[in-house]
């Protein structure tokens, strides 16, 4: 088991081994910034979902990448950071996530784009986070595998088989 990397700033390759407090830490401290953060986590769900299908409804790259700046943009006049201040996170495909297509796993929402957050998602919104897509889910979480008709199984990426 690797060390924790209490305030340190790894080479670009290893920001997705970063726990979130160290980088949340690295981010409000300007060491990384939210960008670097978000685009090295996007190569890596480009890397690895084709893969696992672990992300589904991702959101386009250069929209995350924008609200990325914005974020840095933030910090650098001097604004609040919340607890998740730029940290990219994949939301649940069984919570509302306004603009964002939530299918609850099943074929009736297939095309559902709610016009509100579930209170949960607003508070992480709220706390800063930047939402790039979802998590690939069961038929309404129902089961104990991530199989559903809409977006297919979620394979383990330790074993695809």
């Amino acid at each position: 088991m690797r060390p924790a990397t209490k305030h340190a700033v790894p080479p670009a390759g290893d920001i997705c081994r970063l726990s979130a407090v160290d980088l949340a830490d690295a981010i409000r401290r300007r060491q990384l910034s939210v960008r670097e953060v978000v685009a090295a986590f996007l190569d890596r769900v480009d890397e690895v979902n084709p893969l696992v299908n672990a992300i589904v409804s991702l959101r386009e790259r250069g929209d995350i990448l924008r609200e990325a700046d914005r974020a840095d943009s933030h910090l650098a006049r001097g604004g609040d950071a919340g607890s998740l201040f730029g940290l990219p996170i994949a939301i649940k495909d069984l919570a509302q996530t306004k603009g964002l297509r939530t299918s609850f796993g099943s074929p009736i929402f297939a095309d559902f784009v709610p016009q509100e957050d579930d209170f949960f998602v607003e508070r992480v919104r709220k706390a800063g986070a930047i939402i790039i897509g979802k998590t690939n889910v069961p038929e309404f979480g129902l089961g104990s595998n991530t199989y559903n008709t809409v977006f297919g199984p979620t394979l383990n990426a330790f074993d695809p088989a």
